[in-house]
């Protein structure tokens, strides 16, 4: 011990002076000062002597009662000069802290108030102080106080206002520490009903605090209501996992389960136990297991399984019962099974709900706990006997000894026999809607059975056929009519209750083959009135539910011939009937079958891609989305050539220009429907170009097109269904731009296009004018540089790119952007209206911050050329001006043959490659002329070198017309004929500013 104290003494320099020693120092000392420092010495080595050293100056507090505070404050002086954080200081911290609150018996508690009244005006001061070291001490003394002093403790109203006001300010002092103990000093204060305005104060200080170990002090000093739960549960998505899990064990101290919604309660496990922090997932698990379960359900999962909806949020429920039951917190108890829902008595207890057949009905969470349990010793059971297969010796006899008690355990569990499991589920069934979420968990119970049994098989096979062949709930309205209950394309309504048939269906026929034979003898039995146009529209949505069934998990298309309706059949005489039926939910459902059928042939049939396409260009809303959906995956799967080629060798329109088209479509559908044209395409279309290099029949400007139609949908669209296709675009734009070469090319030559179309009032552009639209143009643009200078992922194999290193051609890199923007801006810059000057403006702000490398020299001097005209037309903006001019040093600078010029030939080629001539007016060619022939006349004059024109590249094609682009079909031919319109108004405007 005392080498340790030895060590503490010898720790640091002037700062770890013994406070003795400096109060010892001044010529003015008293030695009643150092009476007190030689304590607080004492006290500063050993937390062991507090408790005696308190009596000791609390003995000279009651005796020297004058001089006594300001001694003690010239002997504490030296610790508001320590800044560091050291175990002596916290200690004496500590210390004095206890003896501020200390009162030794009544007749000494008037003096031990007046002490920590003046002791409390004293930090109060010390608080404001300019040196960090004071504040940091006075504030952390002050909140050690607050924590010790009992709530009856006699402290005058000023005192308190004058404390908690400077504790406000130095919540937002600049030092952390500072700010931790101020936020522990005002929790004492934040319970209170009366001081609204702290709790206010410390919310606003979490959402702007950038410390995180600020941020978890004030979580875990926040008090519970409901004023603060939102901002707690907010810090489980906190960037630092210490906050992360500073949240849950606030809402886990603080916060009872029945105090939270049911969306916050599964919010909140929702992300902890799928954090990726294991202690924050630790943290989690902790609150759900020693908390909610064990204090709030006392132990019973199926009461906090009620508290969870688990019909809302199944797969949360789902999480929450994984972590459990790894965790070893569910145990089964002896009795506890689900043949206890099945009795052979009639004479059950009253108030149990009973079936005819004798089964007791299943309330939905105990459904749902069964059916977790059961698949969780399943897979146990599975686990430990693989284990016991890859070992030997006891290693394996200890692990098939367990896999023997889990199968022993389940079969405990499970129904006596597949017909008792039968005559539950059936029970369930006829129960009404009400038990169909109880009836899908003892669907999915049935893959945990044992059907190797031939008997159990047939028993089972029947039921299978019962449920594909069960009937479509519907409604009828006030005409009569019968309305489907569901989805409408699903096989019981929902896509939830058709994947639970399926996967028993699949259990119970697991032998090859045998799954496609039974299904398609239920369609076949299905379509037989379909053929003889008998049945209705129920009827022929139940059949085209059994056959997407079918066509969704069948192994391949082989598997489906020889069975009870051959592949053709099932196309001709079914699925295009369907798709041309009256009924808009008969063609939904057909137009989805219609692609799953396409997923499964090794080439698309002519029928089928054109029923699609007409489905797509003239269907219903309903059926437009769906079919839009299905060629989408078609083109994904086949390529886009493929589908293309089984309408024809020369077809009138592409089909990825027919779906493009359909981008740029405002088509609002109704109210109910969840998806639209416009978001399914934006989202298929992020897939194709993401995997672009799989379809290398996509031509470049496609690309563009369809990336600056992207952007546009993502900036500009206001429509609250498009809220799920800007989630999709926001993931898309972070990979995009980092896969490869050719995604930079495409952003590059999509910038001038998406600029031209979304600023207000150019060049017919989509904005609607104004300040704010303005300004949304101005965020396109930086959106998209940023885009362009997103560095590319490195392979494996390769070292990371950099911007010094970048292996980009003129076209694909920084160089190729700027010299499109430079030469766009070269057809607005003489524009006399205010949306084509602020339009010039704002792309060429964009110009500076493009690099150019010193390998491409080309790319150089073409860009000098252009800076000339630039900088004389932005001349008004001297800021902007500015910049351009220090480009324009930099580029001279990188110019390795200054005295050359870049000839007329290679510009052109460089020209051809930008592709400008099939993105700019024809007016910026006669621009160009102007502006050489300007230059060209003043040749014979001497210039300085700043204002030397290198080339002027417009001049190059100046003679040559705007060439049309390129198009194979008829909606590009439009969209090309309205450019042109576009473009020839330029012309004429910029004509008339020149002539």
């Amino acid at each position: 011990m005392v080498s340790m104290f030895q060590r503490e003494r010898e720790r640091g320099s002037e700062s770890c002076r013994t406070m003795a020693e400096r109060v010892e120092g001044e010529e003015d000392g008293k030695q009643l000062a150092l009476k007190i420092a030689r304590i607080l010495d004492e006290c500063r080595l050993s937390q062991a002597v507090h408790q005696r050293k308190l009596r000791e100056l609390s003995a000279i507090r009651s005796t020297v009662q004058f001089d006594f505070f300001s001694s003690f404050i010239r002997a504490l002086t030296p610790l508001f000069e320590v800044s560091q954080k050291t175990a002596s200081a916290e200690r004496i911290v500590r210390f004095i802290s206890a003896f501020a609150v200390r009162g030794d018996g009544k007749s000494d508690r008037v003096s031990c108030n007046a002490f920590l009244l003046q002791f409390m005006r004293f930090l109060h001061v010390a608080a404001q102080a300019a040196k960090k070291g004071a504040r940091l001490r006075a504030c952390q003394i002050i909140s050690q106080i607050l924590l010790l002093l009992s709530d009856d403790a006699d402290v005058s109203d000023e005192v308190w206002d004058d404390v908690i006001e400077s504790m406000k300010e130095r919540v937002e002092d600049k030092v952390p520490e500072v700010r931790i103990c101020a936020v522990r000093a005002l929790s004492r204060f934040a319970n209170d009903e009366e001081s609204s305005d702290i709790v206010d104060l410390l919310l606003r200080a979490l959402s702007q605090e950038s410390s995180a170990e600020v941020r978890k002090t004030i979580l875990l000093s926040l008090p519970p209501s409901n004023y603060t739960s939102a901002s707690v549960i907010s810090r489980t998505l906190d960037v630092h996992e210490s906050v992360r899990k500073a949240a849950y064990g606030a809402l886990a101290s603080k916060f009872p389960l029945q105090s939270l919604s049911i969306k916050l309660r599964t919010l909140v496990l929702q992300r902890g136990l799928t954090d990726r922090s294991p202690s924050v997932k630790t943290e989690c698990l902790k609150m759900l297991k020693e908390v909610w379960l064990a204090k709030c359900c006392d132990g019973d999962p199926i009461a906090l399984l009620r508290y969870l909806d688990v019909e809302t949020y199944e797969s949360v429920g789902e999480t929450v019962m994984e972590a459990l039951l790894k965790d070893g917190a569910i145990q089964i108890h002896e009795g506890q099974s689900i043949r206890q829902f099945l009795s052979s008595k009639s004479d059950n207890p009253e108030g149990e709900k009973e079936s005819m057949t004798g089964v007791q009905l299943m309330e939905p969470e105990v459904a749902f706990y069964w059916r977790t349990v059961c698949r969780h010793l399943q897979v146990q059971a599975e686990a430990k006997g693989s284990d016991a297969a890859a070992t030997t010796g006891a290693e394996a006899a200890v692990y098939a000894s367990e896999a023997t008690m889990k199968n022993d355990l389940l079969e405990s569990v499970l129904p006596a026999c597949v017909s008792h499991y039968i005559a539950l589920v059936n029970a369930h069934l006829s129960a009404g809607p009400n038990m169909r979420f109880s009836s899908r968990q003892l669907l999915l119970l049935g893959a945990t059975l044992d059907f190797s049994d031939a008997v159990n098989r047939t028993a089972a096979g029947g039921f299978v056929r019962g449920l594909l062949c069960r009937p479509l709930d519907h409604d009828v309205d006030e005409m009569g009519e019968k309305v489907l209950i569901g989805d409408g394309i699903s096989l019981g309504g929902d896509r939830d209750w058709c994947g639970a048939v399926a996967a028993l269906a699949k259990k119970v026929h697991a032998a090859a083959g045998e799954f496609e034979e039974v299904v398609a003898a239920v369609a076949a039995q299905l379509a037989r009135p379909c053929r003889e146009r008998t049945a209705d529209a129920i009827g022929w949505s139940h059949c085209l539910a059994v056959a997407g069934l079918l066509l969704e998990n069948a192994a391949s298309y082989r598997t489906l011939a020889g069975r009870a309706i051959e592949p053709a059949e099932l196309l001709s005489s079914l699925l295009l009937p369907a798709a041309k039926h009256v009924h808009v939910d008969v063609q939904r459902a057909a137009t989805r079958c219609l692609g799953l059928f396409g997923l499964l042939e090794s080439r698309p049939s002519e029928e089928l891609v054109k029923q699609l396409r007409l489905a797509f260009v003239g269907g219903a809303s309903a059926v437009r989305v769906m079919a839009c959906r299905a060629l989408l995956d078609l083109v994904t799967w086949h390529g886009p050539d493929e589908l293309d080629r089984a309408i024809g060798p020369d077809p009138d329109v592409g089909l990825l220009d027919l779906l493009y088209a359909g981008l740029g479509e405002d088509e609002v559908g109704p109210p109910c429907e969840p998806e639209t044209v416009q978001g399914v395409l934006g989202e298929g279309f992020s897939k194709i170009l993401l995997l672009h290099e799989h379809y290398p029949s996509i031509s470049p400007s496609l690309q563009s097109l369809i990336l600056g139609r992207l952007i546009r949908l993502y900036f500009f669209s206001e429509s609250k269904d498009l809220d799920r296709l800007k989630q999709c675009l926001s993931v898309f734009f972070d990979h995009f731009p980092a896969l490869s070469e050719a995604n930079k090319a495409c952003i590059s030559r999509a910038f001038v296009p998406v600029m031209r179309s979304t600023w207000p009032g150019v060049n017919g552009g989509a904005g609607v004018g104004g300040a704010q639209a303005r300004k949304r143009a101005v965020n396109v643009s930086r959106f998209m540089l940023q885009l362009m200078q997103t560095p590319l992922r490195a392979k494996a194999e390769e070292k990371e790119y950099s911007p010094g290193e970048s292996t980009f051609d003129v076209e694909n890199g920084e160089e190729g952007l700027a010299i499109r923007i430079a030469t766009e801006v070269g057809g607005f810059a003489g524009k006399r209206s205010a949306a084509g000057r602020a339009y010039a403006a704002a792309l060429c702000r964009i110009v500076p911050a493009l690099k150019f490398r010193s390998s491409q020299q080309e790319a150089i001097k073409f860009m000098g050329g252009l800076l000339g005209p630039l900088t004389q037309a932005m001349k008004k903006d001297k800021e902007l001006a500015r910049e351009l001019a220090e480009m324009a040093a930099e580029l001279r600078s990188l110019d390795r043959t200054p005295g050359e010029d870049l000839p007329a030939e290679t510009a052109a080629q460089l020209r051809q490659r930008l592709q400008l001539d099939e993105e700019l007016p024809a007016a910026t060619g006669r621009r160009g002329r102007a502006v050489r022939a300007a230059s060209s006349s003043s040749s014979s004059s001497s210039s300085s070198e700043d204002e030397r024109v290198y080339y002027t590249p417009a001049a190059a094609t100046a003679t040559a017309p705007r060439p049309a682009r390129r198009s194979k079909t008829v909606a590009m031919s439009r969209m090309t004929a309205r450019d042109d319109e576009d473009d020839s108004d330029v012309t004429s405007a910029d004509e008339s500013v020149i002539d």
